[in-house]
């Protein structure tokens, strides 16, 4: 059966789970668990090997994503920060050159006539971080409550759209997943999945943070101290030392995620079959990815925020038939901020010059351009927050090395923040230390690459519009 459109322009189906680590990933070497249907994309696709996000968390990369901008351009900083929707975004540039639209799932960046989803024909999205079973949804019709696993729904109902469109033109449907955020509820198909076996824990576990920014070591997000019974779903067997009830810890907390986890990849092999079965795969761009990566136990960590490269690393995985490669993947260094002038080259159209990211055409065809970026801007504002600790930050990543700033007076919860610690600075060489153990800034080795380092930053930020903390300098 096929009910392939006779427009030869692409179609673009974009899925993007919430939380989901590359690390937790088969395509990308996890050690973890497996996710057959997702590696299929990279099987018969590119992975991009070094894609990273702006600002990690939910929202602010969200905004990235749609608008091709960072958050000092599309206002979107934090969490309390709600999306003008009315800004240049690429769903309602598609939709008016003729495109159906269609998203489904998690929004999270606003709710009201100047938030709600712009640029789409059909639209039910998860009241605010949304629940696992039988989620509530609003849409043009307003809001409803859709009995079902939150995962399985959200898929059903592109399905469902994508039964029900036009067959004579092509289409762009989002499915934003709620799945693997937190606080993990797998579903029943799942639910004992790795039940008699232990997951590895990383070798940064049993981080001290020796050598590292008084930030670390403040951050409210240790799964040996931080985690909450909600989290952990039992009582801690009496019995243990403090070192087997963190492995305790890991084992809940990692097992639940990776059981969300699996009901992703099952529901990406589903919408992946309607496209087998309806003739649409060679015509259609399959984009897989996730709003930041997830520390999974690195440095002793869960959530992201931070500029380490757990939490700065997204996976980004194209399949399109007609123009890359299967089985193939590229080394560049790529952004969320991309993603948006690269569906819009692809169907055909204009870039608008707003969007601060670079379309990676070229680099699906197999091109190494030599202008390609060989750095990397990022910026976490929330600085402040009660549940997590993460002093706000921002830094420049390049292919070997890493400097971050922490600047102490980001916005918090509230749009504001005093001045609450000094400020400091890392510096990272993640050639010889991938781990991020070993802070490099003080070490006079490495002051000419400190130096050089600052200034790319200065430059970065300068190219881009943003604005310093005053106490910057080095």
């Amino acid at each position: 059966m096929s009910d392939a459109s006779p427009d030869p322009r692409p179609n673009v189906l974009y899925i993007m789970a919430d939380d989901h680590a590359s690390h937790a990933i088969g395509a990308y070497g996890s050690r973890i668990n497996t996710t057959d249907f997702i590696d299929r994309l990279a099987d018969e696709g590119m992975r991009f090997e070094n894609c990273f996000c702006t600002n990690a968390l939910c929202a602010p990369s969200r905004a990235a994503i749609l608008t091709g901008t960072y958050n000092h351009v599309n206002g979107v900083r934090t969490l309390s920060e709600n999306l003008d929707a009315a800004q240049v975004s690429f769903p309602p540039l598609l939709q008016a050159a003729g495109y159906q639209t269609a998203i489904y799932g998690k929004w999270h960046l606003g709710h009201g006539p100047a938030h709600d989803p712009h640029g789409f024909d059909d639209w039910k999205v998860l009241d605010g971080q949304g629940l696992y079973f039988d989620p509530d949804f609003f849409g043009p019709a307003g809001a409803e409550k859709i009995p079902g696993y939150v995962t399985d729904v959200i898929t059903d109902l592109g399905i469902e759209w994508l039964e029900a469109r036009d067959p004579d033109r092509p289409f762009c449907l989002l499915l934003h997943h709620k799945a693997p955020h937190r606080h993990f509820e797998p579903d029943e198909a799942h639910m004992h999945l790795f039940e008699d076996e232990d997951i590895p824990e990383p070798s940064t576990f049993r981080d001290d943070y020796a050598t590292r920014a008084d930030a670390a070591r403040a951050a409210r997000m240790r799964v040996d101290r931080d985690l909450r019974p909600r989290d952990l779903k039992a009582d801690v067997p009496e019995g243990l030392d403090d070192d087997e009830v963190r492995s305790w810890k890991y084992q809940r907390y990692i097992k639940d995620y990776l059981r969300c986890v699996a009901s992703i990849d099952d529901n990406v092999g589903r919408v992946l079959d309607y496209l087998d079965e309806h003739g649409l795969t060679e015509n259609t761009i399959v984009v897989y990815t996730s709003d930041q990566g997830f520390f999974l136990g690195d440095h002793g960590w869960y959530d992201k925020r931070f500029m380490y490269e757990q939490s700065l690393r997204m996976p980004l995985l194209v399949r399109y038939p007609q123009r890359v490669a299967p089985g193939s993947s590229r080394p560049e260094m790529v952004s969320n901020v991309d993603f948006a002038p690269t569906l819009l080259e692809l169907a055909g159209l204009p870039i608008p010059e707003r969007m601060q990211g670079a379309s990676l055409v070229p680099l699906l065809a197999g091109d190494s351009p030599q202008e390609w970026r060989k750095s990397l801007y990022y910026r976490y504002w929330e600085h402040g927050d009660p549940a997590h600790g993460v002093w706000a930050h921002y830094g420049v990543r390049t292919e070997r090395y890493k400097l971050i700033y922490y600047y102490a007076d980001g916005l918090g919860l509230d749009g504001t923040s005093p001045l609450t610690h000094a400020p400091e600075w890392e510096l990272f060489d993640l050639e010889t230390d991938p781990d991020e153990l070993l802070n490099r800034y003080d070490d006079p080795e490495y002051r000419v690459i400190q130096e050089d380092m600052h200034r790319e930053l200065v430059r970065l930020m300068q190219e881009l519009g943003d604005e310093a903390y005053e106490g910057a300098s080095a």
